[in-house]
């Protein structure tokens, strides 16, 4: 799944190629992609119809498209395989096409959006009250990024401690800190040489500074050069890949040389998915007897 930086790449394009434009006409060719909207398919098109787009804002892996004058916002999720594309009018429709937002002007391009698993979507949601930054109800409870300038380094080293769980759950969990996913996580704490079971509840305020400073580090990284793609998804909103895959240190790196100390990485399965790390560097904590 796309990740913050990732999802940023997006955001920038949309900003540029998307913003201020009204819609003319939405097209739903599939009705999963738009299956979060409460109104489905035939009410998703013609509320949008006529709107015209704020700049777009993101928290975390959530991108939403605020509509000038309106309380509502169209939510994006890219979920596994979401691509929300500026191509041609003219341009042949990709295989996967799900929707199609046309706008009232003569910049000849148009939004599409596509999703080979139909795992993401689009949908329409108020905004919370007293938003300063508009947010969409459905994602309230979705905590501020790291790169945030609002993110509050205390607050996330207190509940960090509390939360009693082991590090790289509590990366992963986005109701403590947003936008960071499996990728970066492991790339993060191999930076911090933290093990992924290491338990939250005794590290040390420097500590867990340490590695929130690598997390932010490791996305500015990424956000540099595009974010990180695999298989032609995470792709800007023109369908360029960014290409961060090359300079990661841990993840998909299996019995490579460490960057570091040249023992050979390991991957272990974790939560349906799997942490990468040099069994060096990144000693696993000691069982309690």
């Amino acid at each position: 799944m796309p990740e913050l930086p990732e999802v940023e790449v997006v955001r920038r394009g949309l900003e540029r190629w998307v913003a201020g434009r009204t819609v003319e006409a939405v097209e739903v060719l599939h009705p999963r992609a738009v299956r979060r909207h409460p109104g489905g398919a035939a009410d998703f098109a013609a509320r949008l119809r006529g709107e015209t787009l704020g700049v777009p804002r993101r928290r975390g892996k959530y991108l939403w498209l605020p509509l000038a004058d309106r309380d509502l916002s169209v939510l994006g999720h890219l979920g596994m395989s979401g691509q929300l594309l500026v191509q041609p009018e003219d341009a042949p429709d990709e295989k996967h096409l799900r929707i199609r937002v046309r706008f009232g002007d003569d910049a000849g391009t148009e939004l599409r959006f596509v999703d080979q698993r139909t795992f993401g979507g689009l949908s329409l949601h108020e905004t919370v009250a007293d938003s300063a930054d508009g947010l969409p109800d459905v994602i309230a409870h979705i905590a501020r990024d790291p790169l945030d300038p609002l993110f509050d380094e205390a607050a996330y080293h207190l509940a960090l401690r509390a939360k009693r769980t082991t590090v790289k759950r509590a990366l992963l969990d986005q109701s403590l800190i947003s936008g960071v996913g499996n990728i970066y996580a492991d790339e993060a704490l191999w930076r911090s040489k933290l093990h992924y079971e290491r338990p939250t509840a005794n590290l040390t305020r420097p500590r867990s500074a340490e590695l929130l400073g690598h997390v932010r580090d490791v996305m500015n990284a990424a956000l540099a050069v595009g974010g990180t793609s695999f298989d032609s998804l995470y792709v800007n909103v023109n369908g360029e890949s960014g290409y961060f895959d090359r300079s990661l240190d841990a993840y998909g790196r299996e019995d490579e040389p460490c960057r570091r100390c040249g023992t050979p990485m390991r991957r272990r399965p974790w939560m349906n998915r799997s942490s990468y790390f040099c069994p060096r560097c990144q000693r696993p904590p000691r069982v309690a007897s």
